[in-house]
């Protein structure tokens, strides 16, 4: 270990040191070998398919190979921890579920990184918004009638999330405080044992990711009351944003391509470049429709803002809350 934190600083350094010149020549030259691209979830979930979705087309654009590396666990800090630790030469990059990440920073008093300190941002993919959903025999159509219902029964209605301290959960309980309800948290262990439980009626309210739910909306089997986007979403044309209601509220997945923090800029202009490209392209904003989700275009002092407001809004929830890790 200790020679490989040696050997990861003395190749920092050794980048940092390159002329100007040489390092312009060195990023038109990359990739000259398969690049990984790490992801923090199972094979199967939105991150995961929008990865693969960036990963094909960059291999196409750049002449290599970029391996999606799945290391689920511990909410993505396992993925996060292992690109922090990689040598900054961009052939390990992150696809960071930015609400995950800035999540953590707050719920996580052990981190061995620091997410803003130790990852470089480098390109937006895309965003989703999570869906307010009911199952139908509950007797709400709209925000404002879950809100008053809840506030009648105040502590008996129950408000599932995908796991304690995911986007869903927090989302829930920014949902909550902003209302002024009061709900209990059912917490599960991803969406799919939620959305069966909820189809069934075993809990009646739940915020979940848009493209796992949305075919069983689509079908009525689950009734969509909002998105929490700022504004509706093209998936749901017909569903109304939570901040209709409630201003100001939102609440996205965001998926975005980092690297390690000294990765040459030259670099990360190349990959950023790239990722702007295919989020131009009709065939590939397309595939990113049929999830749900739509385009995140921003550049890399973007996405550091946009990571800052994101650990900030958070971190409130988080602690008013009184929220914890699994």
């Amino acid at each position: 270990m200790l020679l490989h934190r040696r050997q990861f600083l003395h190749l920092a350094a050794g980048v940092a040191a390159l002329p100007a010149a040489s390092r312009i020549a060195w990023a038109q030259s990359y990739p000259s070998r398969p690049v990984h691209l790490l992801v923090g979830y199972a094979p199967g979930g939105t991150i995961d398919i929008v990865a693969r979705l960036i990963g094909q087309w960059l291999s196409k654009r750049l002449g290599q190979s970029f391996v999606i590396e799945n290391r689920p666990g511990a909410a993505t800090n396992i993925a996060t921890e292992a690109v922090v630790r990689s040598p900054p030469d961009g052939y390990t990059l992150l696809a960071a579920g930015l609400s995950t990440n800035t999540i953590n920073q707050s719920l996580y008093t052990n981190l061995n990184f620091d997410f803003m300190r130790d990852i470089a941002m480098v390109a937006g993919v895309g965003t989703s918004p999570l869906v307010l959903e009911v199952n139908p025999s509950l007797p709400v159509n709209s925000v404002p009638e879950l809100i008053a219902y809840a506030k009648a029964n105040p502590g008996k209605v129950s408000l599932a999330s995908f796991g304690s301290g995911t986007i869903s959960h927090v989302a829930g309980e920014l949902f909550k405080m902003t209302a002024g309800v009061e709900m209990v948290h059912v917490p599960y262990r991803g969406s799919a044992p939620m959305l069966t439980d909820l189809i069934g009626g075993q809990i009646l309210a739940a915020v979940d990711a848009l493209p796992a739910s949305i075919e069983y909306i689509k079908i009525g089997k689950l009734r969509a009351l909002a998105v929490t986007t700022a504004d509706r979403s093209p998936a749901l044309p017909d569903v109304p944003a939570l901040s209709d209601f409630l201003p100001g509220f939102e609440a996205t997945s965001s998926i975005a391509i980092s690297a390690p923090k000294s990765t040459p800029r030259e670099i990360i202009d190349k990959l950023n470049k790239e990722v702007d490209a295919s989020l131009a392209d009709p065939v590939f904003t397309a595939r990113l429709a049929d999830l749900g989700a739509t385009a995140f275009r921003a550049s890399p002092a973007d996405l550091d803002k946009f990571v800052v407001e994101q650990t900030e809004k958070w971190a409130k929830v988080v602690r008013t809350a009184n929220i914890k890790p699994e």
